[in-house]
């Protein structure tokens, strides 16, 4: 099943593609991952694509679907793809259509206020990198390693919710292009997370 996974910050959307990926045994493909691996195998598209990451651009939308569509035909995707940050744009939606066949889209869909809550409130542990919520988090420390508990940058506030308007502003066209496909299904990104894989399953039995 070829499978793309949409979702604002923060709703989740990490662990529901590692759940989909192990359930279904089929690779889980991140732009941010191609960008690395051809960048360090030194690919041309790879060396394309550094030019204008290095440069602080957007890499244009040509080259990132060059990206995509040469990983799509390595071997361990004959089975399917879970694509995730893939794609951003209607052109590249678009454009993905002319390479592949997409089964289903999975929304995970979240309120913007308890998206919020949720990550304004995480902490992570300078030490060992484990996270928890000013909700439940053992003061300024954390409960696995004793380390210091701090906020990330990109967790401020206004951090946060700039991201979530340039999500909203992305992903909207791309929402009503899927969805004139009849391939959207919507999942709570606050709710039980293997509910994701009941309605995987409810659609491939």
């Amino acid at each position: 099943m070829n499978i793309i996974l949409l979702g604002a910050p923060g709703a989740g959307k990490g662990t529901r593609a590692a759940l989909i990926a192990a359930e279904y045994r089929i690779p889980h493909i991140s732009t941010g991952d191609i960008f690395r691996k051809n960048i360090q195998e030194g690919t041309p598209v790879g060396l394309k694509a550094k030019s204008y990451i290095d440069q602080g651009g957007l890499v244009p939308d040509a080259v990132v679907i060059e990206l995509v569509s040469g990983r799509i035909r390595e071997p361990d995707c004959k089975n399917g793809y879970l694509l995730d940050g893939f794609p951003r744009t209607l052109p590249q939606a678009e454009a993905l259509d002319n390479i592949t066949h997409i089964d289903v889209i999975v929304n995970v869909e979240a309120e913007a206020g308890a998206l919020v809550r949720r990550i304004v409130g995480r902490r992570v542990c300078t030490a060992c990198g484990k996270s928890c919520h000013v909700d439940t988090c053992l003061q300024d420390v954390c409960a696995k390693c004793g380390g210091s508990l701090i906020q990330r940058d990109d967790d401020r506030e206004e951090v946060f919710r700039a991201r979530l308007r340039v999500y909203e502003a992305e992903t909207a066209p791309l929402i009503a292009y899927y969805t004139r496909k009849g391939i959207v299904q919507s999942v709570d990104g606050l709710d039980n997370i293997p509910e994701v894989l009941k309605v995987l399953k409810a659609l491939n039995p």
